[in-house]
């Protein structure tokens, strides 16, 4: 191969999906010369799987990811088809957005942003080795067709495309998602280098055609009356666009399913790779979850300008006749269709335990991960992390200090806090179970707690500050001015009180006061409150749970900040773990692979318990 020096640049991001659009966007709006590299043009912010945004944790993960001056939540506002807010039954910290877009429409958008943006190229080429200079830190990297393009920094955002291959019955294919080609050499050079790599697998549904589903058959899933964008900047009202439904397996899909599980590459052990936990195959969960009589699969349309419909919940890897035997057993789908088989992917990617918390790799000055090849799973996690490991390789070639967001933080925070200090054994998929801070990172607050970062970063604009500092006044403002007034009795106070199952008043009652009752809300007490100002209602949410959910808060921030004093307690450099002694053996292999820089991160290392954190303690005091 005839090699030649190409445009230079500073920043290389290798991988064109959601990780490397977000790492690409904001370091090149930092001011960073940036190549964006993909296999293939038109697979440019690619949805293989659900074309969604946001679900449970994800929507907290998409609104964190705008606060910090990311692109995703504007573009899926730009092209929500149907949106609802998952989980209201239960408390504002598990609230989550999520909306289906159009497939076909965010990646035209998605691909136009990234074109437009100065200091950014984007090109078709596979990248096939990175290279290093004499003092070990990133130098170039080289296309499969010989161009050499420097650079001072390199981002890995594979995805699933690392000696990928699809599995559909017997049939395998060295390929990547919707048949796209497969990246092979990449691999030889990340072992070459001595990333420690590892094989997982994920799968996705059938798409079938809308018009070989009876819908009249199954449940309608309406969107939300009134929807809640991703984006803090989005100020336009948002419609829904189309109809979701809910359709179930049942005893013949059972059935068709065992008769045939032999068939299966996953239960004939022909998958290699460990797969999702939490989102498994609808063979898997039939034959784990024999006691349930039926499982849920949500009809999703791909978008507006096509018939193919997503049927989420019953990804596969049976063949394609297994998989019309059991689809058609459905009730509405007895004349189904499939446009696309279900099928399995395979791939390569990094343990997670050799990144550091800016999403740099151990060891290799410029060298940084994002994305599933980094152990994830979802488009959410992939972005999140992209836009982290973009800012950290800018301020790596800028010289500005690292960007490392705590745990309490942001549920961004948590996921890379997780994958680096935990690591992962299957995809990791964030949830709101993972973080013990869920009241504090609510979706709600993400721009208060995360725009001052995106600011200080420079990812923020003056009018959007301008915007933001005057809601955060605005908050202070009305909950200061709430939790100074009383509200006197009053018929009209009274009949609300009964109304809502409480006892009527004689005398007068803080307005803070009675907000926190919960049969009470702010906006219901706007008839007994004279003094309130005409306010936007994303202000008046804010003080309504500032107020309402003040003592459950308090608590959460004074654990917070006990664990911020462990974070303060640096390890030195170089410290011989496996010359400690007094910690247990376990203790002495987990801290000396994943190196804590702290004794907070030590204390959340899988293996590490707090007697092994007291021995660190005493020991640091010694010297």
């Amino acid at each position: 191969m005839q090699e030649y020096i190409a445009t230079p640049l500073d920043l290389a991001v290798i991988g064109a999906g959601h990780a490397g659009i977000e790492a690409a966007l904001a370091a090149a709006r930092l001011g960073v010369r940036t190549g964006l590299f993909t296999i293939n043009l038109d697979a440019v912010a690619n949805m293989p799987c659900n074309p969604s945004i946001g679900g449970t944790a994800k929507g907290h993960l998409v609104r964190e990811i705008d606060a910090l001056g990311g692109q995703m939540a504007k573009t899926a506002d730009k092209l929500i088809i149907q949106a609802r807010m998952l989980n209201r039954g239960k408390g504002p910290a598990v609230h989550s957005p999520r909306a289906q877009v159009d497939r076909d429409a965010y990646r035209r958008e998605m691909k136009m942003i990234v074109e437009r943006q100065p200091g950014l190229l984007l090109r078709q080429a596979e990248i096939v080795d990175i290279r290093l200079d004499e003092n070990g830190r990133v130098c170039s990297v080289v296309t499969s067709q010989g161009a050499v393009y420097t650079c001072r920094a390199a981002i890995i955002a594979t995805g699933t495309y690392l000696r990928s291959k699809t599995i559909i019955g017997s049939v395998t294919r060295s390929e990547g998602p919707d048949g796209l080609q497969s990246s092979k050499r990449l691999t030889d050079c990340l072992e070459r280098l001595g990333l420690p790599l590892r094989r997982f697998k994920t799968g996705t549904p059938a798409r079938a055609h809308s018009s070989t589903i009876d819908f009249s058959q199954i449940e309608e899933q309406q969107g939300d009356e009134t929807i809640t964008p991703f984006s803090f900047e989005t100020t336009a009202q948002l419609e829904n666009k189309i109809l979701c439904h809910i359709a179930y397996t049942n005893e013949d899909t059972h059935r068709v399913i065992r008769e045939n599980i032999d068939r299966s590459p996953l239960y004939a052990g022909e998958i290699e790779g460990a797969g999702p936990r939490y989102c498994p195959n609808i063979e898997d969960k039939i034959m784990r979850f024999a006691h349930k009589p039926r499982h849920q699969i949500f009809v999703e349309p791909m978008g507006l300008d096509t018939e193919e419909i997503y049927l989420q919940g019953a990804s596969s890897s049976f063949p394609e006749e297994i998989q019309l035997q059991f689809y058609r057993t459905i009730k509405g789908f007895s004349r189904l269709e499939i446009m696309r088989c279900a099928y399995a992917i395979e791939y390569d990617c990094l343990d997670p335990l050799s990144l550091s918390s800016t999403l740099g790799l151990t060891g290799i000055p410029g060298l940084y991960g994002a994305g599933q090849f980094c152990g994830t799973s979802g488009y959410e996690e992939a972005a999140a992390q992209g836009l982290l490991a973009g800012i950290n390789a800018a301020h790596y070639i800028l010289g500005r200090p690292p960007l490392t967001l705590e745990r309490s933080s942001s549920y961004i925070g948590t996921l890379i806090d997780d994958l680096t200090l935990k690591g992962c054994e299957d995809p990791y998929r964030m949830m709101t179970s993972r973080s013990e801070y869920r009241l504090l990172l609510r979706h709600d607050n993400a721009d208060r707690r995360l725009t001052p970062i995106g600011r200080e970063v420079g990812l923020i604009s003056d009018s959007r500050w301008q915007d933001f500092t005057r809601k955060a006044q605005q908050i202070a403002a009305e909950t200061a001015r709430a939790k100074a007034t009383t509200i006197p009795p009053s018929e009209e106070l009274n009949r609300l009180l009964v109304s809502r199952g409480t006892s009527s008043m004689t005398t007068g009652a803080g307005f803070a006061e009675l907000i926190r009752r919960p049969e009470l809300d702010y906006k219901a007490l706007a008839l007994a409150d004279s003094g309130r100002p005409e306010l936007p209602p994303e202000v008046a949410e804010q003080v309504e749970l500032d107020i309402k959910y003040e003592g459950y808060i308090q608590k959460q921030l004074a654990l917070a900040e006990q664990m911020k004093k462990l974070d303060r307690i640096a390890l030195p450099d170089g410290l011989d773990f496996a010359g400690i002694t007094a910690l247990r053996l376990e203790a002495r292999e987990k801290l000396t692979k994943i190196r804590p820089q702290n004794l907070g991160q030590a204390s959340r290392i899988s293996g590490v318990n707090p007697a092994d954190i007291a021995v660190l303690m005493v020991y640091l005091e010694q010297r």
